[in-house]
C-alpha cells in the first residue's frame, strides 16, 4: 500500500477528547479543576516554575569556576628510564610498540618521550615527540631519531 496525505490516518489514542478542566462540579474536575487547594502547584504558571530555594545556598557555597582549560588533547608521557627498563638494545620506539609493552594505554592522542631517568642502549624513536633532554640521552646513548610523520589532527 503506497502512503500518501489522502490515505494516512491517526492511531485511535490520538483521536481522543482532551480532558476539559474546570467546568463545573458535575464534570469531576470541576471547582479546582485537579489542582488541589492553593500552593504555588495551584496556581497558574506555577507547575513549571517552582522554585529551588535550597539550590542557592549550595550554589553559593560551590567553588568558582576560574582559569581556562584547553580541550585539545596532551599527548602520553613516557620517560626515558622506563623505555630502557622495557626493551633490549637496538629496538625501534614506536607509539604501537609502547601500547603492546603496555607502557601507555592508547596512542590516539600521540606519545611524548621526557627525559625522565638514564638511557645505556640504542634504541630508534620513530613517530614520537621528544623533548629536548631525552633527545640528548638518546643521542649520547648511541640511538636515533627519526622525523615525526605530520599530524593532520588539529
Amino acid at each position: 500500500m503506497v502512503y500518501g496525505l489522502h490515505n494516512l490516518q491517526t492511531p485511535r489514542r490520538d483521536r481522543r477528547a482532551l480532558r476539559r478542566l474546570g467546568r463545573g462540579h458535575g464534570s469531576g474536575r470541576g471547582k479546582t479543576a485537579g489542582r488541589g487547594t492553593k500552593g504555588q502547584k495551584a496556581r497558574t504558571g506555577g507547575r513549571g516554575g517552582l522554585k529551588r530555594l535550597g539550590m542557592k545556598r549550595i550554589l553559593l557555597a560551590a567553588p568558582k569556576v576560574r582559569g581556562f582549560r584547553s580541550l585539545r588533547p596532551k599527548p602520553v608521557a613516557v620517560n626515558i628510564g622506563v623505555i630502557e627498563r622495557a626493551f633490549t638494545a637496538g629496538a625501534t620506539i614506536t607509539p604501537r610498540a609502547l601500547v603492546s609493552a603496555r607502557l601507555i594505554r592508547s596512542k590516539d592522542n600521540g606519545v611524548k618521550v621526557l627525559g625522565g631517568g638514564s638511557i645505556t642502549k640504542p634504541f630508534t624513536f620513530k613517530c614520537l615527540e621528544i623533548s629536548a633532554p631525552a633527545r640528548e640521552k638518546i643521542t649520547a646513548a648511541g640511538g636515533s631519531i627519526e622525523p615525526q610523520a605530520v599530524s593532520r589532527k588539529p
